[in-house]
């Protein structure tokens, strides 16, 4: 069996996902860790690089090609999206949740409802929500992969 993995740590993890950095869950020893997607390119293509990115490539190497590590959900796997509407049909205010809801239409949703909940002062609730949201995803992710794990 392998180390219990604070749920914590895989939460912030994938509360950071974007399209520059990925994350893994190294299985043994339970330790989280991202990389640049430039990282990440070196060590698939076996680029030669700086003496001071040697060893992060190193590990960028080993998690994509050990059996090691798991890579966490990334942008792709969390709908902000659904989570943005479902935090919007929270909301009990009419023009509040009318507004947050429009904010979230097209391109560039994630950007707009920020500035919306900072804007209507529910930026608390949103990130809140939004944490609860992740929790809940990893916590999924952990559970399907067989995976221990401790925390909240």
């Amino acid at each position: 069996m392998g180390p219990i993995i604070r749920l914590k740590n895989v939460v912030e993890a994938i509360s950071l996902a974007d399209e520059e950095r990925r994350a893994f869950l190294n299985i043994g020893t339970g330790r989280v860790v991202t990389f640049s997607r430039d990282a990440l390119d070196a060590a698939e293509l076996g680029s030669a690089v700086r003496a001071a990115e040697e060893s992060m490539v190193r590990e960028a190497g080993a998690a994509l090609f050990s059996g090691d590590y798991r890579e966490l959900p990334d942008q792709f796997d969390i709908d902000d999206c659904s989570i943005m509407r479902r935090f919007c049909q929270t909301v009990e205010n009419d023009e509040l949740r009318r507004g947050l809801l429009r904010s979230i239409q097209g391109r560039g949703a994630s950007m707009r409802i920020r500035s919306t909940v900072d804007a209507f002062g529910v930026a608390e609730a949103w990130n809140a929500f939004r944490a609860e949201a992740l929790q809940a995803i990893a916590i999924d992710w952990l559970e399907s992969h067989g995976i221990a794990f401790s925390g909240e």
